[in-house]
């Protein structure tokens, strides 16, 4: 147990802070606090401040609860030999959800977005930083793209996140700077166009590039 905190106490450090800063507002938020906004900023849902703290838990401990499971139960057992890369991700996701946590209460207590393009452009950071990763990502059933071919072929697999992870940065690093510049409709609309694209193309190219190797 001692090493296990050890090894993750740094993690568990960022975990913890949506926690620690929705008990120091809790008793200054209002019964019923924003809960959704729209891509212009807008509240269009309104909940419990209690379903703030599932909300939390639900972005921030389960997907840790998860990514420290996945390994153990991975049939191929790559993701346990990639080591600190994987631990690496799983900071960088973590840290991710924790700060958007964050956002999310602290504009829940103020019942206000000032910009709602930073969550677009946290989420472009967050596709640069983890295309950077996917050249590392050992074949397995739980992340990376996952394909029928990218799966049957190991080869296949490293080709399609090489190809990936340069498309995954060059698309954040386009809805980081677009979301910052256009109005929030247009910057919604191409933040969804090239999330799609990125998800799309690397499955079309898994399908190709196995179809010439064989």
């Amino acid at each position: 147990m001692k090493s296990f905190i050890k090894k993750e106490f740094s993690l568990i450090g960022v975990l913890t802070l949506p926690f620690v800063y929705l008990a120091y507002v809790w008793n200054s938020l209002p019964q019923k606090v924003p809960m959704h906004w729209n891509y212009r900023g807008e509240i269009d849902n309104w909940c419990s401040k209690n379903s703030l703290l599932l909300l939390v838990g639900l972005l921030t401990l389960v997907p840790y609860i998860l990514m420290l499971i996945i390994p153990k139960i991975d049939p191929k057992n790559k993701l346990s030999v990639m080591g600190g890369k994987y631990n690496q991700i799983k900071f960088v996701f973590i840290a991710f959800m924790s700060g958007l946590s964050l956002f999310i209460i602290f504009s829940s207590k103020n019942q206000s977005v000032s910009n709602p393009n930073l969550i677009q452009v946290l989420i472009g950071v967050l596709f640069i930083v983890l295309g950077n990763y996917f050249k590392v990502i050992k074949q397995n059933y739980f992340i990376g793209i996952k394909t029928p071919w990218t799966l049957e072929n190991e080869q296949v697999w490293k080709l399609t996140h090489i190809f990936a992870g340069k498309l995954w940065i060059a698309g954040g690093l386009l809805i980081a700077v677009f979301s910052l510049f256009l109005p929030s409709d247009l910057a919604f609309g191409f933040f969804l166009t090239i999330t799609i694209l990125i998800t799309l193309i690397p499955v079309l190219y898994s399908y190709f590039k196995y179809k010439e190797l064989k």
